[in-house]
């Protein structure tokens, strides 16, 4: 069991961790999520001591970590992490890297390092990269091999921090589906994550972090359902929708289609899905609104039902009853309706944007 009491962490301009206090029992499996800037790594590296907190005390079972006289070396032997940059050595051979640890501070012998570290490299579906070095491997296949690491020292507790942020958003599952791995064995886990999908499936925890702690701490459908604090709630409809706003003809299109991408990375949506919201987008503004509009004014609202994996894209706009629907250009209606199962117009007056577009992406 983690124990954490009143654990604060101060720079000289930010006090990213003003006062934490939780239990984490074994086995659990946690994901930490929350705005950047809110303490999430923070709090993992303050937890194996990579940094000193400023106060408070934490316990791993019975030993109080931020004890001076403690042997901070000999409860890492307990307690791996995973970073998001891999900090594999370069000079060494993929299976000397996972041989290394368990070799040098457990005292294993070479032959018995060497089938475990072969039996872990079978796990992460890496076997036939064990002679190769880093540089000659995908940064997935990099990470793969980095959690293979962290595994031979066959620690009780494993924090992960941010492990996918680095990676090519094509390498994101393959490392994915490890985890999900892990998280079966019943070792205790703590994963900072910015994948909500991923969080929500493999965890029976979600810290919230906000305002210098944990702000809110419960299971995945209280959190990403049902939500019992404000600024949880932001968050959570925050990364569920995305809304836009296009004020005039010289709009930023290449900066609104790269949010939409962020968007649906952050909300995992499959790529297919991402390439038609964005052409919907792309072909209803662009083409269709804007051409006939004299003064541009349209606000678009984009909403993921995760449960449903259903994407509804609402387009609000100006002006005289204009049913692009049926009187658009005949080629760019084709182009939007491969893309949208349904498509609903109406109009609402004694508004700004009295026109209305409801779209539902096909899946």
């Amino acid at each position: 069991m983690i124990r954490i009491e009143h654990l604060k962490k101060a720079y000289p301009n930010v006090t990213p961790l003003k006062d934490v206090c939780v239990e984490i029992n074994d086995g659990d499996v946690i994901s930490v999520i929350g705005p950047s800037g809110t303490g999430k790594s923070t709090l993992l590296r303050c937890i194996n001591q990579m940094e000193m907190p400023t106060s408070g005390k934490v316990w791993i079972d019975d030993v109080e970590i931020t004890d001076p006289n403690c042997d901070i070396n000999k409860v890492r032997q307990k307690m791996g992490m995973v970073f998001q940059s891999f900090n594999l050595f370069s000079h060494m051979t993929v299976i000397e890297n996972i041989m290394f640890s368990p070799m040098t501070l457990l005292g294993k012998k070479k032959q018995e390092a060497y089938d475990d570290a072969m039996r872990l490299l079978r796990m992460v579906g890496l076997a036939e990269k064990a002679l190769n070095y880093p540089d000659e491997l995908s940064g997935g296949q990099k990470q793969r091999i980095a959690i293979a690491r962290t595994l031979a020292m066959d620690p009780d507790i494993i924090l992960l921090d941010e492990p996918t942020s680095a990676l090519d958003p094509t390498m994101v599952g393959e490392v994915q589906a490890v985890i999900r791995d892990m998280a079966q064995t019943g070792k205790t886990m703590m994963i900072v994550t910015h994948e909500m999908n991923f969080a929500r499936a493999i965890c029976n925890r979600i810290f919230y972090m906000d305002e210098g702690g944990i702000y809110e701490d419960g299971p995945p459908e209280q959190i990403f359902d049902n939500p019992m604090r404000e600024k949880t709630r932001r968050f959570i409809r925050r990364l569920k929708v995305l809304e836009l706003e296009i004020e005039n003809r010289d709009y930023d299109f290449l900066g609104m289609s790269g949010v939409i991408e962020q968007y649906c990375s952050r909300n995992q949506i499959p790529p297919k899905t991402t390439h038609r919201i964005q052409l919907t987008f792309e072909e209803l503004t662009q083409q269709l609104l804007i051409p006939v509009m004299e003064n541009p004014r349209i606000h678009t609202v984009i909403e993921y039902s995760a449960a449903e994996e259903k994407t509804t894209m609402t387009v609000q706009y100006g002006g005289l009853e204009a049913n692009i629907t049926k009187t658009g250009d005949e080629l760019s209606l084709a182009v939007l309706k491969s893309a949208v199962s349904e498509m609903t117009y109406s109009r609402q007056e004694n508004t700004d944007l009295p026109n209305q577009i409801v779209l539902s992406i096909r899946e």
